[in-house]
């Protein structure tokens, strides 16, 4: 069982390196007649979906990619409370980069740099937003970037890779390890320390925070010296227990999921690791993960076996679920209770792991 936390204290060329896989991941159909009201949020959390009703999106299942980023967002939801009651949005010291791949099938990816507060060196974070692979970026979800940079002390890089279709895999898990090769060879011009690199994401950055340390591992480079993998995306099985309480739940569901895997890769792409972590045949020898996942998510269910797995594995884990709060809750730290223990409780692990690494080197 993996151990739970109850509480804690807050580039190389790059072509297409993924192998050629064989056999087909089924998405699944879901039988309409399983269908059930997700389980129910606290106060917070109903605050917010409250607020993201009255915004008046369009269900994303039915809208094209380009219709569909138009449409509000829970984190829309939650700076429509915080102006209702007179509050501001968090903000930090960022800067615009463009992380270069000579070669690379793309040349340049931006991303968005937010800096702590202090003298440096310091530890860094490469995070990656999430949106199914289709949607957002690393603006969206700027409140949990601040929490973690603020929290840890850390420099936090926010890649803001391509999105599927236009762009469809293996372009995003291709270019999150190019950005990370970049940021081992670039840490210094950002006042950052090499030694000290953690990995993080929500939902599919959860995805792509776990691929790079697969690709780190499988390729023989030096790894992430941890991963924060929020709610994380990591298999494509639709018949899981999770799917079927929340497969009506907002703000993600079943037939969102379903878009999602649509937009992002072909069926047999679908068997790669590098496209869903959990189809990997090993986990072994990947640095120490914190796995955090919610009640009112498809998700949670995936997030917790990769937990367990990693564990099972010989991966150190501190792994924790909240009740009552959905998908993208962690940046919710303002308005959700739950979101700022879940923000202490991984700014204590990343904290110890950047402090041990410190006393190695």
């Amino acid at each position: 069982m993996v151990t739970t936390h109850q509480n804690e204290s807050l580039l190389d060329k790059v072509g297409n390196i993924l192998p050629t896989i064989e056999g087909v991941a089924p998405l699944g159909a879901l039988d309409p007649s399983t269908h059930q009201a997700p389980p129910p949020a606290d106060k917070d959390m109903q605050q917010v979906l409250d607020a993201l009703q009255v915004l008046g999106g369009k269900p994303i299942e039915t809208l094209t990619p380009e219709e569909a980023r138009q449409q509000p967002t829970p984190a829309d939801a939650v700076k429509r409370l915080l102006k209702e009651r007179g509050k501001l949005p968090p903000n930090a010291q960022v800067s615009s980069r463009v992380i270069s791949i000579p070669g690379g099938p793309l040349d340049a990816i931006p991303a968005e740099v937010y800096f702590p507060v202090g003298e440096g060196p310091f530890p860094l974070i490469l995070y990656f937003h999430g949106g199914g692979f289709v949607l957002a970026d690393s603006k969206t979800y700027e409140a949990s970037i601040i929490a973690l940079a603020q929290g840890t002390q850390a420099i936090v890089v926010a890649v803001d890779y391509h999105l599927a279709p236009e762009h469809p895999f293996p372009t995003q898990p291709n270019e999150a390890f190019a950005a990370y090769q970049w940021l081992r060879q670039h840490a210094g011009e950002l006042n950052g320390d090499s030694n000290r690199i953690a990995v993080a994401g929500e939902s599919a950055g959860g995805n792509l925070a776990a691929v790079v340390c697969l690709m780190a591992r499988d390729k023989d480079v030096p790894m992430p010296i941890h991963q924060l993998l929020i709610y994380p995306l990591v298999n494509n099985d639709m018949q899981n227990a999770s799917y079927q309480e929340n497969a009506q739940a907002k703000p993600l569901n079943a037939a969102m999921m379903q878009w999602f895997f649509k937009h992002y890769c072909q069926p047999m792409e679908a068997s790669s690791p590098y496209a869903f972590p959990e189809k990997t045949n090993s986990l072994k020898e990947l640095p120490p993960a914190t796995v955090i996942t919610a009640q009112i998510d498809p998700l949670y269910e995936e997030g917790k076996e990769f937990a367990e797995r990693l564990q099972r594995d010989g991966v150190l884990v501190a792994y924790r679920h909240f009740e009552g709060v959905t998908h993208e809750f962690f940046g919710m730290a303002d308005v959700v209770a739950k979101a700022r223990e879940a923000q202490v409780f991984a700014i204590g692990e990343l904290r110890k792991a950047f402090d041990i690494n410190r006393e190695i080197h």
